[in-house]
């Protein structure tokens, strides 16, 4: 089996670098020879990706947080597409945000989580694709693996890519900190909701998370009861209420006792369509894209059943 894989040098404040040596150790023990690419840039995990499909690996290895994870699976997947035979992903996760690993219910230690990579079978999951309106106001797309949002998670992200202590200390704490003070300054957005081409849905939101795995944000439990390989998303709708009230609750958001809030809707479907209610300037609500905020509303998720080959 041809192994690739691709690391982020800064994840977690650069400790998988500092790892390395036993790392590696690791990875020769249960898997063998394997390749090693690093990212510089942006961007670098999807062209890595890309290369490694077109190369011929059978499994592709993202080392490194949320990010890494989601830009490898989507470059796996234009790979595909551009008629590549599909490669596996398989996760090393490591950095501030590993909310998609969460789910997998991955160990922390990495030789553990190497040892579980080498016996585990193949497995389909779906992903989502979404379209949306980059920072340039051109339209773009890409896929993601776990969850895709916008509202307030589009400034929490931004908000804690942007923090120096980031990969210093525990994700939960950044996360939770960050998203404290950027709610006390936000503006909930008036937006329109169009599920599987049903009746809109319009309403004032501080959120709405569409939802392939059930963690974002550092550990929330934002969809308990989403799953990977059902064809479905989980949307969640956080409706605008008392900031104080909404805050005094956010603990509820880390077991999933968030299900019967009042201020709270979960609902189910393929197809999510996301629009300003009105005056698209001042509701053009910023997405989250697994822990990235690249852009704004409009945006339309759509599920796309068993397309990624996942070994974990």
């Amino acid at each position: 089996m041809k192994v690739g894989i691709i690391l982020n040098p800064v994840a977690g404040d650069g400790r998988l670098i500092r790892d390395w040596p036993d790392v590696a150790v690791a990875l020769k023990q249960h898997l063998g020879r394997f390749e090693l690419r690093e990212t510089q840039a942006e961007g670098d995990a999807e062209r890595l990706a890309i290369e490694f499909a077109a190369e011929g690996y059978d499994l592709v290895i993202a080392a490194g947080g949320d990010g890494t994870a989601s830009e490898t699976a989507d470059g796996l997947l234009q790979a595909t597409r551009e008629g590549h035979d599909r490669p596996a992903l398989g996760l090393l996760p490591c950095g501030t945000g590993t909310d998609f690993a969460r789910g997998l219910g991955l160990p922390d230690d990495i030789d553990s989580v190497v040892e579980r990579i080498a016996g585990s079978g193949m497995r389909l999951i779906d992903v989502g694709r979404i379209s949306y309106i980059d920072d340039h106001g051109a339209l773009a797309s890409r896929h993601f693996i776990n969850i895709a949002s916008l509202g307030l998670s589009g400034h929490v992200d931004r908000a804690v890519n942007a923090d120096k202590r980031k990969g210093r200390i525990p994700a939960k704490a950044l996360f939770l900190w960050r998203t404290v003070t950027e709610f006390f300054n936000y503006r909930f957005d008036d937006v329109v909701v169009t599920i599987d081409d049903g009746e809109p849905i319009m309403g004032r939101v501080a959120l709405v998370a569409i939802a392939n795995g059930p963690f974002f944000g550092g550990g929330m439990m934002i969809a308990p009861d989403a799953s990977l390989d059902d064809g479905q998303f989980d949307i969640v709708i956080l409706r605008a209420a008392g900031k104080v009230a909404l805050m005094r609750d956010i603990h509820l958001l880390y077991s999933g006792q968030h299900r019967n809030h009042p201020a709270v809707t979960i609902l189910r479907g393929s197809k999510v369509l996301v629009e300003p209610a009105s005056g698209a300037f001042e509701n053009s609500a910023l997405v989250d894209i697994d822990g990235e905020a690249p852009g704004r509303v409009p945006a339309e998720f759509v599920v796309v059943p068993g397309a990624l080959k996942l070994k974990c």
